[in-house]
């Protein structure tokens, strides 16, 4: 009993070592707010100095640790809060909302984002074998779970490539492998295999999506999508939602909305003309289903986030 208390005070003390020493190298690599492209492609870091309001977002398939204050992200009505102790993994292309709870000058919002590769996962998971019992259908394509100090270590390595760049050409693939094999002996790593396994159902949701996304600008038929991943169209409806928490026609219609705001923001596009870019035919009906999703109407809504100087 005494043995392993001891061991416990030690991993805390270990885990606590390794946070203080990834933060300052985040703090350091981050040298301003924003979000900073490390060396490595599949690594980005990110440092804010102040909370922020509930602003949307489309989540890319990623593991996102939080080194110092805390973050929430939302899907639908579900709300998912990360922080030191907790990562948040998305495993499919979300349309969301993204909030930094708690940031401040003296003690900044830090955190890195590492890109998932489902390809990669699957080939992982071929190699492992059997993972254990499969999730429910249920679950969702993101989800929050506990940060262990095997996946700090890796992680805390991953960062530190950072500062010997002729290593990362060799050793970063080694430790993003670290990683993946890290998040899927989790507590939650099972989330990841059905999504990954070709022959499981929830990876027909990925290929929807992928289809979604190449195809978000035409009318969507439901019947076409389902035929394109060989499901009935009940099924892929059901499924769809399970993973995502909306239908395949919300989910088209939140990204068409989503890329019209990037083309006024980013592209200068007027308007009326980003909406027929991304497939509505009404001007009325663009600008009344951007006011429902963004919270105001495409010109001032584009016009407030350029005023507050917010990334699209």
């Amino acid at each position: 009993m005494f043995d392993s208390g001891l061991q416990r005070i030690h991993e805390i003390t270990g885990m606590a070592e390794r946070h203080q020493d990834l933060s300052r190298r985040v703090a350091r690599l981050t040298p301003f707010d924003g979000t900073h492209q490390s060396a490595l492609p599949s690594l980005a870091l990110t440092r804010g100095s102040m909370p922020t309001v509930c602003m949307p977002t489309v989540y890319q398939p990623c593991l996102a640790i939080v080194v110092q204050g805390r973050k929430r992200a939302v899907l639908n009505d579900e709300v998912f809060h990360y922080d030191p102790l907790n990562y948040l993994v998305v495993s499919v292309t979300l349309p969301g909302m993204g909030q930094v709870l708690e940031a401040s000058p003296e003690h900044p919002y830090l955190s890195l984002r590492l890109n998932i590769d489902l390809e990669e996962i699957a080939r992982l998971v071929l190699e492992l074998g059997d993972l254990g019992p499969s999730p429910p259908a249920a679950d969702r394509g993101l989800f929050v779970a506990r940060l262990d100090e095997p996946l700090l270590d890796a992680v805390l390595r991953m960062v530190k490539l950072l500062d010997t760049p002729e290593d990362i050409g060799v050793l970063a693939p080694v430790v993003q492998r670290e990683i993946y094999y890290r998040v899927l002996r989790g507590e939650l790593g099972s989330r990841l295999v059905d999504l990954a396994q070709s022959g499981g159902g929830n990876h027909r949701v990925v290929r929807a999506i992928e289809w979604l996304k190449q195809h978000y600008a035409a009318p969507l038929r439901i019947e076409e999508l389902a035929g394109a991943v060989h499901m009935s169209p009940s099924a892929l409806h059901h499924r769809f939602k399970a993973v995502t928490a909306m239908s395949p026609l919300q989910y088209q219609k939140h990204l068409r909305l989503h890329e019209a705001r990037r083309l006024m923001f980013a592209d200068g596009i007027e308007s009326a003309t980003a909406g027929h870019r991304v497939g509505y035919e009404s001007p009325s009906q663009f600008s009344r289903e951007y006011r429902r999703l963004f919270g105001a109407p495409p010109r001032s809504e584009i016009a407030r986030l350029r005023e507050a100087g917010a990334p699209a």
